[in-house]
């Protein structure tokens, strides 16, 4: 099958690793897969700001960069589901998120990665209330976590339950930046329920919250790093910042 790398811009600038493990991880397991060079924002952050009808450049930029591959995947649940929801011209079920085609379209049942180190999995609200990569609590359905299931093949992680699973970062896009103390409240409760558990790593599938809660790591000096799924499924992230 021909796969499109999706790279979201903030993963493309400040978290290329992602990227590069996303690629480096559907090679390995048979994808061919290609990179539009000219591939530009989805239009996420002006249609959060209200700015939709302003979107819909980028959204027909994106639909014709992508328009020759089989899928389209990225390493990021928010900005796929955006592609889903807005992107005209082009099937929304052609748009994934690295772990959803892992599981749905590639459905994979080992990896050969190894990541030693004590994990919590931070499920981001677009992934998981948006994409339904698992259940969220509210709903009353058998249970189920497409990023727990791969990330219990990696041979060396320990996954560790977290008090409040689904709780939301606070980071939201545009609500960090117009909510500012209420979202730094909300990721300062996520990062002490990992810090209860003794986590030595925080992951999910979206950077965005994971880059949220590094800035409060980083200025708080808190023993926690983040790694974005992508590099623990392939196996490349335990050097970085090692």
């Amino acid at each position: 099958m021909k796969v499109g790398l999706f790279a979201p811009c903030y993963i493309d600038q400040f978290y290329p690793q992602a990227a590069v493990a996303t690629l480096e991880l559907l090679e390995r397991l048979g994808c061919d897969v290609a990179y539009p060079r000219g591939q530009t924002c989805c239009g996420q952050p002006m249609a959060n700001a209200g700015c939709a009808a302003a979107a819909e450049a980028a959204h027909r930029h994106i639909a014709a960069c992508f328009e020759e591959f089989d899928y389209v995947v990225g390493p990021s649940g928010s900005c796929v589901l955006h592609l889903r929801e807005y992107v005209e011209g082009a099937p929304s079920a052609r748009y994934y998120e690295l772990c959803q085609f892992l599981v749905e379209v590639l459905q994979v049942e080992r990896l050969d990665a190894a990541f030693p180190c004590r994990v919590g999995l931070h499920a981001s609200c677009h992934g998981l209330r948006g994409l339904r990569l698992a259940r969220a609590s509210e709903r009353q359905e058998p249970p189920f976590d497409y990023v727990a299931c791969l990330l219990d093949m990696v041979d060396g992680v320990e996954r560790v339950p977290l008090d409040r699973p689904d709780e939301c970062c606070g980071f939201g896009g545009m609500f960090a930046v117009e909510e500012e103390a209420v979202s730094v409240r909300m990721g300062a409760d996520r990062l002490a329920d990992h810090l209860r558990q003794n986590v030595e790593v925080i992951t999910g599938t979206d950077m965005s919250c994971l880059m949220h809660l590094e800035g409060l790591i980083r200025r708080r000096n808190l023993p926690l790093r983040v790694v974005h799924v992508a590099e623990i499924l392939n196996g490349s992230g335990e050097a970085r910042n090692a």
